[in-house]
Parts: C-alpha cells; structure tokens; sequence
C-alpha cells in the first residue's frame, strides 16, 4: 500500500525516461562537455550489429537459390541501389555504400523505439544505472552529429568538384547578378547571406527532422505507458480492466504505425543526403 502510494506520477515517470545516462546534467540546450553514454553505447552496438549482419550474409551468399534472408539483404541494397542511381549522376565509390549504411544505421536507431520503453531501463537499473535511453535518434548529439557528417562530405565534394573557386563563386554570385563589376561586387554579401542560409539549413533540417520525429514518437509510447500503469493501478473494477486493454489496444496500433515512420525517416534522411551530394557534384 505504501508503494502505491509512493508511486511515481506521470510527469516524473517521463521525465525519468527522457533522461540520459550522462557523465553530468548539461547546462542549457547545447552543452559540448556531455557525453550521453548511453547514445554512445547503443549507436556502437547498432553498427556493430549493422556489420556483422551483412558481413555474414556476403560471406555466405550462394549464387543459387537464396535464402529468405539473404534475400532480404538482397532487396535492401537492390533498393538502395535503384535510389542512389536516380539521384545521383556522378562517379562516386562512396555514394552507394554510404546511402547504404545511413539507412539501415538509422532504421535500426529508430527501431529501438518499438522495444517496450521500461524493459531495457529496467535491466539498467538491476545493474545500478539509473537512467537509461535506449533510441540513439532521440539525441540532438546523435542527428547532429550524423547530419554534420554529412555536411562535411557536401563540402568536400563542392571543393573536389568545382574548386574553391568554383565553391565561393556558388555562396557569392547567386541567386542576384549583374553584369556591371561593381554591382556584382556590391551584390556578392546579399547572395551569400541568402546562399549561407540555405547551405547551413541542409544539416540542421536533417537532424532536427529525424530527432523531431522521433522523439515525438518516444513520447507517445510514454504516454501510453504512463496511462498502462494508471491503468494497472485500477484493475480492482471492470472500468480499470477496460482501460488496461483499450491503452493496450492504443499501443499496438501505434506500434504498427510506427514502424512506418521509422522507416520513412531513415529513408528521408538517406534520399536528402544523396540528393545533396549529387548537388555538390553538379557544375553550374
């Protein structure tokens, strides 16, 4: 009786799930001296899973008849594949493979999130770790880091391409020109503010859509788990009982529904990184 009465309410039940396994409580939104160890452990574990799979799945392909999941594997990349060639009219060896590993990386990141959000903390706090989050994408650290990366590569490949010539005349003399020396002179710090714009929202939009998402859909299973423990805590009449099943209910459709959005938002964040490679790539 003590312990119900003691139990946590739904607001310290999210905010204790919303909490990192950090090295200490961060100082505002951005705060670069914190390690989310547990963003760091999952996002290891993840590639490392990632790896391994396709690894064994090579190293045991036949030419004959495949295997269902060999198959599978073979749909992914054909996927991929048939993706990257419609985006992207380069030469690149890099391309395909990176389209590749941003989106099983990503899947397996969001996938995390259909997992049952107390099992996994619970076993965290057998071991004595008090908080535990288990979805890496519902890090702002982790979707910026990604979408930095990449910001790096569109950068490379604008100076690879174009030269670093080429590279500032595109921030510089565009999208306002002019013929007249002096007044493309004058123009150049209005198109580059305009063209700054535009360039630094490709890693922003990236990771704020993917965390976005994500944590959105986080938040809704912790909703629903928080109603399933209220519920749970009614089951002494039939309209608790009704409850338990129809937040159960909720639970699983949202489920279903959620592996969808998973999946489109691995698939978004790969086409747009393709997409703006192939524009670094593009000579105008």
């Amino acid at each position: 009786m003590a312990d119900a009465e003691h139990a946590p309410g739904a607001t310290e039940y999210i905010l204790h799930h919303q909490s990192f396994l950090s090295n200490k409580a961060p100082h505002g939104i951005v705060d670069f001296t914190v390690i989310n160890y547990d963003t760091v452990f999952f996002s290891v574990l993840l590639a490392l899973v990632f790896f391994v799979t396709f690894w064994m799945v090579a190293r045991k392909a036949t030419a004959g008849v495949p295997g269902k999941f060999q198959n599978l594997i073979e749909m992914i990349i054909e996927f991929i594949d048939n993706q990257v060639r419609d985006s992207f009219h380069g030469t690149s060896k890099l391309i395909a493979p990176l389209a590749l590993t941003i989106f099983c990386w990503i899947f397996l990141f969001n996938f995390m999130d259909v997992v049952p959000v107390d099992l996994l903390p619970a076993v965290a706090r057998g071991a004595g770790f008090e908080h535990l989050k288990v979805v890496p994408s519902t890090d702002l650290n982790a979707t910026f880091a990604l979408s930095l990366t990449v910001f790096i590569l569109i950068i490379f490949y604008s100076v690879k391409m174009k030269g670093l010539v080429g590279f500032i005349g595109e921030l510089t003399l565009q999208p306002f020109s002019s013929k007249n020396f002096f007044a493309q002179a004058a123009l150049v710090p209005v198109n580059f503010l305009l063209e700054s714009v535009t360039f630094l929202a490709r890693p922003v939009s990236l990771s704020l859509r993917l965390y976005g998402n994500l944590y959105a859909g986080e938040m809704i299973f912790l909703l629903l788990a928080a109603l399933t423990l209220h519920g749970i805590s009614g089951l002494a009449s039939v309209g608790g009982w009704f409850a338990l099943i129809g937040q159960l209910g909720l639970g699983l459709l949202w489920a279903g529904f959620h592996l969808f959005v998973i999946t489109l938002q691995a698939f978004i964040f790969m086409v747009l990184t393709v997409v703006y490679l192939a524009m670094a790539h593009e000579h105008h």
